[in-house]
């Protein structure tokens, strides 16, 4: 009966969904024709700053000495980004200010994937929601947009679907299918379906238990934070004068001569970095500032009703073995009722996401619950053989998704499935809600709207199929002459290809002698990541201002290993100081605020509370004996604790040695009140942990056990971390 309706539902929807399907083809073709026909009658667009970037403080001083911009956008997230780059590629004098970083927000923090929505088709087709199905084929277009204006930053993933229930395949191969279908020509790759062994094969850690076969489909993925980079680097190239740590304190009015109306004219700023303030004027202003949409309309009007509605979603990053390195998996339909997805990134592994209600807040942190939600529903689709450990768990980070509610609907408090574009009385243009994959048409219909409410001139939108900054020398086999002219390693060289196109080479030059035989140069910032030290100089040239900009955004190393993120901060505070002139205090700053972010927003607060003073020792007489032997190795005094110098003088006995830095470090990891020495009951708690999976990779349980067997056997030690987690 179930299997009756399903299909039922699916012919009929399906069929309702098909009429409109011609129309919708024959109309978007249309309108591509036409976009293309201006942009090649157009010609190539001027690009004033080729060759180098203005720096901030010249970008700063155009913002401050512009007598009026037609436009300013505030808000530097994907949708803002885009705002700026639509407006200064039709020839629109340009602004962009951001209160923080470029991405710092939203769009540096989501699911990695670019992609139209199989669950929006899904219910489009079953409730035979047009609207839907326009935002769904929307989507698929800017997808395939996206895929080639930016080849370096993104890519096609293949996503399987495990099917455990034979009414299933039919049902979600019909509803994939649609999904190809509605991509039309920019289908990616088709969809196809595969048999149980077939499954298992491409995903060996998948659950065995009453798998029926599976579904694997195309969808994007990419590096969200570069791409918003990218964007924003572009526009200012084509000469937006674009600002990040540029906060709006007020927007600024004046009284229109016919109707006596006040109407928004530009915004009084702040550069944080300096404290000074400063006027930009604009004929028009867009409000592109994602959950803090409503902060920037009350500035306009305090009466004004709230729009945004934040849901938070929660990411954990797990290691690279527990999926493949090139398939995706999707679960349909959580314990709960979400969809999680469980993706491959940066040879990493990230699973994600939840969605709660949450409070606008600049600095959103994880929350324990959700990283165990993601963790227990990442069990029930692995098989028993993988162990799914929270101590796994590199890196977790929320986000805030800013659904809004239309301002312009009758029905003002559902929750508007699609992004909106509001022009308050004052003419402040506000653009909210919608996702990452489509800023694009997003940012088009804003300009398009700025355009006709408030008289500017220019001409339809030129950013469809216009190659982003790192895009436009970019090839596959870039990384090769990379490793040939500048003797880098081949991991770095991929790595710099991905990440800056055809940008790269700057970067490489940049990159320091390591005086080894190999690699010749670029020295890296930690050793099992190929980010490496000129990353940090070039880094500054993309307007990074702090070390969170470096470990979050410009390299993604807070979002993939907080423990290794921390372990290359003094190394990246000490580059940017020298080059920025930082003072000692300035250093010092910089460093505890990149270690908090890590810490709250980045899962390392929720590491340190898998192991407390508190903590359960949950061994049995015989491991406690064990470990209390082990302990004892070091602690030849019987004191009941161990310090760096104990440490150090077994590692003698060894003929090893450890610099008092790394010593110091392993030992404070387990350090729990943080008295410089590990106390027999820490040790028996981080042991206890170990057990229970919820710390994984503690150097200090690897080396205390590794120099146990050294001195039985007199063999050699290694105490190469290898991952850590949180």
């Amino acid at each position: 009966m179930a299997f009756r309706k399903v299909v039922k539902g699916t012919v009929i929807g399906g069929g309702a969904v098909a009429t409109v399907y011609g129309v919708s083809q024959l109309l978007e073709y249309r309108k591509n024709q036409s976009r293309l026909a201006y942009v090649e009658a157009q010609g190539e667009l001027k690009v004033p700053f080729g060759d180098a970037l203005p720096t901030r403080q010249e970008q700063l001083s155009r913002l401050r000495d512009t007598p009026e911009f037609d436009v300013l956008v505030v808000g530097g997230g994907a949708t803002g980004a885009g705002c700026a780059l639509d407006a200064v590629t039709r020839n629109l004098k340009t602004a962009l200010v951001e209160r923080s970083d470029f991405s710092s927000g939203t769009s540096s923090r989501s699911t990695k994937l670019i992609h139209g929505g199989v669950r929006y088709l899904q219910k489009a087709i079953m409730n035979v929601d047009y609207e839907q199905y326009m935002m769904v084929k929307e989507a698929l277009e800017e997808r395939a947009n996206l895929l080639d204006i930016a080849p370096h930053l993104s890519a096609p993933l293949p996503i399987m679907l495990p099917v455990y229930k034979w009414w299933q395949l039919p049902y979600y191969w019909a509803g994939i299918k649609m999904y190809d279908l509605v991509a039309g020509s920019k289908c990616l790759k088709s969809s196809y379906v595969l048999s149980k062994s077939k499954a298992l094969e491409f995903f060996p850690m998948l659950k065995k238990d009453k798998l029926v076969g599976a579904i694997v489909y195309y969808d994007g993925q990419h590096n969200d934070a570069r791409m918003n980079l990218a964007i924003a680097l572009t526009a200012a190239r084509h000469g937006a004068a674009t600002a990040n740590y540029t906060e709006v304190l007020a927007l600024l009015k004046s009284t229109d001569t016919h109707t006596g109306a006040q109407r928004v004219c530009g915004a009084r700023c702040r550069d944080l970095i300096t404290g000074e303030e400063f006027d930009v004027r604009a004929k028009c202003v867009i409000n592109a500032t994602g959950p803090f949409t409503d902060s920037l309309r009350k500035m306009d009007d305090q009466k004004t009703a709230n729009i945004c509605q934040p849901s938070a979603g929660v990411h954990i990053v797990i290691p690279g073995y527990y999926s493949p390195d090139n398939m995706g998996l999707l679960d349909p339909a959580t314990s709960d009722g979400r969809v999680i997805f469980f993706l491959p990134w940066e040879k990493m592994t990230i699973a994600g996401t939840t969605d709660t209600p949450t409070d606008v807040t600049a600095h959103p942190m994880p929350k324990e619950k959700d990283i165990d939600f993601i963790l227990n529903e990442v069990r029930n689709y692995l098989s028993p053989d993988v162990e799914v450990r929270r101590g796994d768990v590199l890196a977790a980070w929320s986000g805030i998704r800013p659904l809004v509610t239309d301002p312009n609907s009758k029905d003002t408090q559902s929750i508007c499935r699609n992004h909106i574009v509001n022009i308050s009385d004052s003419g402040l243009i506000t653009i909210a809600g919608g996702k990452w994959t489509t800023y694009r048409s997003m940012a088009e219909e804003t300009l398009d709207a700025a355009v006709k409410s408030h008289g500017l001139t220019a001409g339809p939108s030129r950013t469809m199929g216009l190659t982003l900054e790192g895009g436009k020398d970019w090839t596959p086999t870039l990384y090769i002459r990379l490793v040939q002219d500048y003797g880098l390693e081949n991991e770095v060289a991929q790595h710099l290809a991905a990440t800056y196109g055809g940008k790269s080479f700057d970067v490489a030059k940049m990159a320091q002698v390591t005086g080894k035989r190999w690699p010749i140069v670029g020295k890296r910032l930690v050793s099992e990541f190929p980010y490496i030290e000129s990353e940090v100089l070039y880094a500054i040239k993309e307007y990074a201002c702090t070390a969170i900009d470096v470990i979050a955004r410009r390299t993604r190393l807070g979002f993939l290993n907080v423990q290794a993120a921390d372990e290359a901060l003094p190394r990246i505070v000490e580059i940017m100081a020298k080059e920025l002139g930082w003072s000692e205090q300035k250093s010092q700053e910089e460093l505890e605020a990149a270690k908090a972010f890590l810490h709250y927003e980045m899962g390392y607060k929720s590491r340190s509370e898998q192991l407390t003073n508190t903590s359960e020792i949950s061994l049995t007489e015989q491991e406690i004996h064990r470990y209390k032997k082990r302990f004892y190795r070091f602690d030849k005094e019987s004191k009941g604790f161990i310090t760096i110098v104990d440490v150090q003088q077994v590692l003698e006995k060894l003929s090893m040695q450890i610099d008092e830095n790394s010593l110091h470090e392993i030992l404070n990891e387990v350090d729990l009140n943080k008295n410089g020495q590990v106390e027999l009951n820490e040790f028996l708690q981080l042991m206890s942990a170990v057990k229970k999976g919820q710390v994984s990779d503690s150097r200090l349980a690897i080396l205390m056990k590794t120099v146990e067997e050294g001195l039985d056997q007199r063999g050699p030690v290694s105490v190469d971390r290898s991952g850590g987690g949180v």
